[in-house]
C-alpha cells in the first residue's frame, strides 16, 4: 500500500511530464506540496492530545485542592473518634 505522499509525487510526475512547460510544471508540483502538506495530520492530532491531557491534569490538579481539605476534616475526625474511645 502505496503512502499518500508517494501517490502525490507520482501523480505530479505523470502530469508535469505530459507538457514541456517548466512554469506549469513548478505550480502543479507547489499545489500538490501543499495538498500534501494539509493532508497530513499528524502533527495536528499529537497537538489535540497533549491538549486533552493538560486539560485533564489541570482539572485533575484542581479536584485534588478541592477535596484535600475534606479528605483532612474527615480523617482528623475518625482520628479524635479513635482516641476517645481508647
Amino acid at each position: 500500500m502505496k503512502n499518500s505522499l508517494s501517490v502525490l509525487v507520482e501523480r505530479t510526475s505523470n502530469i508535469a511530464s505530459r507538457g514541456n512547460n517548466p512554469v506549469s510544471d513548478a505550480v502543479l508540483r507547489l499545489h500538490f506540496g501543499i495538498q500534501n502538506f494539509l493532508i497530513q495530520e499528524d502533527a495536528q492530532d499529537l497537538v489535540e492530545y497533549a491538549l486533552v491531557v493538560a486539560l485533564i491534569a489541570f482539572g485533575a490538579t484542581t479536584a485534588m485542592k478541592g477535596l484535600s481539605t475534606e479528605i483532612k476534616t474527615a480523617f482528623n475526625a475518625i482520628s479524635s473518634d479513635l482516641a476517645t474511645s481508647l
